[in-house]
């Protein structure tokens, strides 16, 4: 990984994907929309297209629009004259002024005021405004980077945002998948925030903290609504609260430990995602054979018999549907032998995995 996406942690193929994307588009001033639930890591995605862009050396404004209220959101963009309003007592330079030759990041973009939305969009077109209050015309360079965990094409059509603003915003589009699409990363970032912890502490306790296979096999099953940002919280609150050096599951919150993931969710995300009865019953089906196999360790004659199929209908909508891979993410993290030799706070394993079709063993190096 390059070091300017270093604060980015992941190997899965959605993420990895994500890296492809902000190396192509960083070096242009392309407008960026990322799209994405809350605490997917909106925010870092931008910091990395303006790091490793020609204006990384220039300054980077954040600016969360939902959290100043619409009335004062048009200032705090534009700046004011002295005197605009009342309690206007000096001119102020807005956001827009101070990213002047840089980047500036609009996030939670879908809640700005319709009336803000047209005077956004001619910063866009043409790179100029005038202060609240004022008449003289600004020039700027900037490039624009916004995000959203709403979706923007249903806002439009409920007419709650400008179609010509949405696609003004949305030349390069960036989705930051959720963190249950995911799950195989649960190791590498538990590991980089027990480094992020040890880093910020006075305590040295904090990065001697490991989490057993048991306890990340539960935390992989888990779908965090939260995101990243949830998984980070509980990270900080084990690696403070637990006196053990071993974080056990029985430490874990209680709707982590019980969790069971619905095997439609998928499904059904995929089906109201416009992509069609074909596609959703592909997803379910692939969603239900990798139930059956991770129930049963990956013993093919076992899951067949689970799914009421034959094993050879089994072995071949596994090369169909290319699930070798899960297999391999399956046992890094759920050895059923217990056989781990790994130093959990690095997280280089090797592990010693039967062949379940009774053919002999052999050791998979993470």
């Amino acid at each position: 990984m390059q070091p300017k996406f270093q604060a980015f942690v992941g190997e899965n193929p959605k993420i990895q994907k994500i890296f492809e994307i902000i190396q192509k588009v960083a070096p242009s001033d392309s407008t960026v929309l990322i799209t994405g639930d809350s605490g997917t890591g909106k925010e870092l995605a931008a910091r990395a297209i303006h790091a490793a862009s020609n204006r990384c050396n220039q300054p980077l404004i954040i600016l969360n629009c939902g959290a100043i209220p619409a009335e004062l959101l048009e200032s705090e963009l534009f700046g004011h004259e002295k005197g605009a309003f009342t309690g206007a007592h000096q001119t102020r330079i807005g956001r827009f002024e101070r990213a002047d030759t840089g980047t500036i990041f609009l996030d939670e973009i879908g809640d700005m005021s319709p009336n803000l939305q047209v005077k956004l969009l001619r910063v866009l077109q043409e790179q100029q405004f005038e202060r609240v209050g004022g008449t003289k015309t600004i020039h700027v360079d900037i490039r624009i980077i916004s995000a959203t965990n709403i979706d923007l094409k249903k806002a439009m059509e409920a007419g709650k945002f400008r179609e010509d603003l949405y696609y003004r915003l949305n030349v390069i589009p960036i989705h930051m998948p959720p963190l249950r699409e995911r799950r195989s990363d649960i190791p590498l970032l538990i590991n980089h925030f027990l480094h992020k912890i040890h880093q910020h502490s006075r305590q040295a306790q904090a990065s001697s903290k490991i989490f057993s296979e048991e306890t990340i096999l539960h935390m992989q099953r888990y779908d965090w609504p939260g995101n990243i940002r949830e998984l980070e919280n509980l990270v900080e609150r084990l690696s403070v609260l637990v006196e053990n050096d071993t974080i056990q599951p029985a430490d874990l919150p209680e709707k982590i430990r019980t969790f069971q993931p619905p095997v439609m969710q998928d499904t059904l995300t995929a089906f109201h995602n416009g992509e069609g009865f074909n596609h959703a019953v592909n997803q379910f089906q692939k969603q239900l054979i990798l139930h059956a196999l991770n129930q049963t360790n990956w013993v093919k004659a076992k899951a067949a018999a689970m799914l009421k199929i034959n094993r050879t209908t089994l072995v071949e909508k596994i090369k169909k549907m290319d699930l070798e891979t899960e297999q391999q993410a399956f046992f890094r993290t759920n050895n059923p032998l217990g056989l781990l030799c790994a130093d959990y706070k690095q997280f280089h394993q090797v592990e010693q995995v039967i062949d379940f079709e009774g053919f002999g063993q052999k050791c998979i190096g993470a």
